[in-house]
């Protein structure tokens, strides 16, 4: 039996996350870098949204669930420090 594709987890690595018995938090960070890594999105906090209410109602406590939460913070933003400006004590 085929599953279906979820457009919002395509290689199923949020979902088979949950099912892994005793995973950690260092390896939920893991498969999420990997998860966001192949977004398309420009925000993907839509889509990790979605998937924190499908499976972070059943699994609150769960590794990945902190995860997603922390995932639907606004991300810092970067600032640029290279070149002669990036090595001088400013």
């Amino acid at each position: 039996m085929t599953r279906a594709k979820d457009p919002k987890d395509p290689k199923g690595l949020i979902r088979e996350a949950y099912r892994i018995d005793g995973i950690g938090e260092p390896e939920c960070r893991s498969i999420f870098l990997d998860w966001a890594l192949s977004q398309n999105a420009a925000d993907p906090r839509g889509d990790i949204a979605d998937l924190l209410a499908r499976y972070g109602a059943d699994w609150p406590e769960h590794p990945m669930s902190k995860v997603l939460r922390e995932g639907l913070d606004r991300p810092v933003e970067a600032r640029r420090r290279g070149g002669r400006s990036g090595r001088r004590n400013v």
